[in-house]
């Protein structure tokens, strides 16, 4: 059948041959009432000229056709939209294949029948979709609308996360199994370097009248602990970090010891990389930014800063960073770890005092070693301990001669990789007010990742960055390149630029990284693609929520603030480490363990890493994985107290306030242990608002 309007002719080329659109009441009516007229008329008068019709399809049907059944079908162009709307009810399923338009009645007669018809667009190819399940497999599509969130904070003071701690039984055991592998690695040693014949125990022997090259103590924890674990390590990938990472499959015969690549790979969901905000693509407008740039840059500068690499590439990245974070001006670095293993020789130098949280990252406590100040730490995010140590170092001034400091720094994290937890920088800055201390925040992981705009720490409190005075962060995690940046007023840069050893010896940043720092930048502010950086930013500020919210509610023992993409699962049993990964990556989920040293002794933790190239089903799949894996391994020990318990009956808050809770039956408060359907069913309206 065919539906012909201003002299084209469509139908389907599936199943069944239907109309598009049907005509409407109106002109059902119209019709009818010109065919009964048609009828009253004679012969002669029915051939004769028609009167033209005053509507606006009609007058355009002329242009084209003369046929008098022009105004009774829909236009060919109101078919296809009513197609796309969905607003036919005469198509079905089998009706909605590809629709062929005939161009042979763009004159006046008959449709040609033995002209074959044009198809309107074609199905996508097998190159197309290759390239869009490729697309996917690097930032996954976004199931529902809805799956959004603005990551800032709403003005009360932050609170510390409370701590949820696992029954004594499990950190009993976990002591024990310490023990146990200590006892069991010297008892090897003891006996494997006087008879054991392996290569093992060759650097621990006396050999040829030279000392050994290791001793027995200073390689055990790496030979004795963590060999045993070792293939939950270091896991070889190819192909693009993004929502999906391919891991190499291999197996080891000897302990952990070398490994054996079996060929293939294996796609797993990625919740290992810090690919907050899902930049780490081979296709998209970044990736053609990049293209375009070696193309005209080459590959490297070849050269360090200070002497030829220093081009307008770089000159404009670091006038974008330094008004992406609101500082006057920034400079670049070609790596992350030295930008604060650099940076704090060149701030600060002997007689000066650093004051760093306990749980600041290796590299600021490497720069701070190198520049030769004192340094003293204060208890994590206690604002209190930090007070304490700050009117201490006032008090005394420097050791032996009591003179003051030339510089008190306090460095602090935005954003803390191993706890989750964020710095609690409206503290900081009101004792920065009373004591009037330089103050170092290291952006790293909260850059890009959180607050509504996705400039870090000061952006998620609502804080001038004027009143922080250097703001350091990488590029490698959030904006899908490598690198890391300083940024602060211009004399502090200009001094930086020419005192720094990285800007003295180190190489320029490439062209390559130079430009997808840019593009990426531009794309979160918006000026690239609108409304793309916009999105990015509220998914992974809606995945952390919903993931976190989800885990405390199957029970498990979540560290961390509700708004951080960084949320470590507690596993404190050394076994359980190397378990939990393989069991995730039987479910083809890869995920980052860690143990000591980089945490407590007792506190070995999975950490999962959310990024907005994640969606609701990549949650889902997740949470999934983890009940099945926390019945396995005995991890659902979480008591509530750090959220997740089910909400209260109606009337115990209005107990609470008016003092009858004491009096009446206390509440029973259960561990959360919800099912996986309820967590999935509450969790997306659950995660946009503050629970208990």
């Amino acid at each position: 059948m065919y539906a012909r309007s201003a002299g084209l002719s469509v139908k389907s080329s599936g199943g069944n041959n239907s109309t598009l659109q049907g005509p409407s009441a109106k002109q059902r009516t119209q019709a009818q009432g010109k065919g009964n007229i048609r009828k009253l008329m004679p012969h002669t008068e029915k051939t004769g000229e028609r009167r033209p019709s005053q509507s606006r399809g009609n007058r355009l049907s002329q242009l084209f056709s003369s046929s008098p059944k022009a105004n009774q079908q829909p236009s060919a162009q109101q078919a296809l939209m009513a197609m796309q709307n969905g607003s036919s009810p005469s198509i079905t399923a089998s009706g909605l294949a590809l629709p062929t338009i005939s161009l042979s009645t763009a004159t006046a007669g008959e449709p040609n029948q033995d002209e074959p018809p044009t198809t309107l667009f074609q199905p996508p190819s097998s190159t197309e979709i290759s390239r869009q399940k490729r697309f996917d497999a690097q930032f996954g599509p976004l199931v529902d609308p809805t799956d959004r969130y603005v990551s800032k904070h709403h003005g009360e003071p932050l609170e510390a996360p409370i701590i949820d701690e696992p029954p004594y039984y499990y950190v009993l055991t976990t002591y024990i199994s310490y023990l146990l592998l200590l006892a069991l690695g010297h008892i090897r040693d003891f006996f494997g370097k006087r008879f054991s014949k392996k290569q093992t125990y060759k650097t621990l022997r006396v050999a040829n009248g030279y000392a050994p090259l290791n001793d027995d103590f200073d390689s055990f924890y790496t030979r004795r602990l963590k060999m045993r674990i070792d293939d939950c390590f270091a896991r070889t990938s190819t192909g693009v970090p993004g929502r999906y990472i391919n891991v190499l499959n291999r197996v080891s015969d000897d302990f952990n010891e070398t490994y054996r690549y079996t060929g293939g790979a294996t796609e797993t969901l990625n919740m290992s990389s810090y690919n907050y905000l899902g930049f780490a693509q081979s296709e998209g407008p970044c990736a053609n930014a990049v293209e375009e740039c070696v193309k005209r840059y080459g590959l490297s500068f070849c050269s360090p800063r200070a002497d030829s690499g220093t081009s307008d590439l770089v000159c404009e990245v670091e006038k974008e960073i330094a008004s992406f974070v609101g500082k006057p001006a920034a400079m670049v670095f070609s790596m992350g770890f030295v930008t604060n293993a650099s940076s704090f020789p060149a701030l600060v130098s002997k007689g000066c005092l650093i004051i760093s949280d306990e749980l600041n990252h290796a590299s600021i406590r490497l720069g701070a070693r190198l520049s030769g100040a004192v340094i003293r730490s204060f208890k994590h995010n206690d604002m209190l301990d930090l007070e304490k140590k700050l009117r201490e170092a006032i008090a005394q001034g420097q050791p032996r001669t009591h003179r003051p400091w030339k510089k008190i720094l306090v460095a602090v994290e935005g954003l803390y990789s191993m706890e989750g937890t964020m710095c609690d920088l409206p503290g900081i800055l009101n004792l920065k007010d009373i004591y009037k201390f330089a103050l170092y925040v290291d952006e790293a992981h909260s850059i890009g990742a959180l607050g509504p705009k996705g400039r870090g720490v000061c952006d998620y409190f609502g804080i001038d960055p004027s009143r922080v005075d250097i703001l350091m962060g990488t590029l490698t995690k959030s904006f899908g390149a490598n690198g890391g940046y300083i940024a602060a007023e211009k004399h502090i840069i200009e001094k930086l630029k020419s005192t720094n050893s990285a800007t003295m010896l180190g190489e320029s940043p490439t062209p390559a990284v130079l430009m997808q720092i840019l593009a990426s930048l531009k794309i979160i502010s918006g000026e690239l693609v609108p409304g793309q950086g916009e999105e990015r930013l509220q998914r992974i500020a809606f995945n952390s929520r919903y993931l976190r919210l989800g885990l405390k509610r199957l029970g498990l023992i979540v560290y961390g603030h509700d708004d951080s993409p960084i949320i470590p699962v507690t596993l404190y049993n050394p076994a359980k480490i190397s378990a939990f990964s393989h069991e995730m990556l039987k479910r083809r989920i890869s995920v980052v363990v860690v143990g000591y040293p980089a945490t407590p002794l007792i506190s070995s933790r999975a950490r999962f890493c959310v990024s907005a190239a994640h969606n609701k089903d990549d949650m889902d799949r997740l949470l999934a994985a983890c009940d099945e894996v926390g019945d396995i391994l005995q991890l659902k020990f979480s008591t509530g107290i750090a959220g997740g318990l089910k909400p209260l009956p109606e009337d115990a808050l209005e107990k609470e306030k008016i003092g009858q809770g004491a009096k009446g039956p206390k509440l029973v408060i259960e561990p959360p242990r919800w099912s996986l359907e309820e967590v999935i069913a509450r969790g997306s309206e659950d995660a946009k608002m503050r629970l208990r």
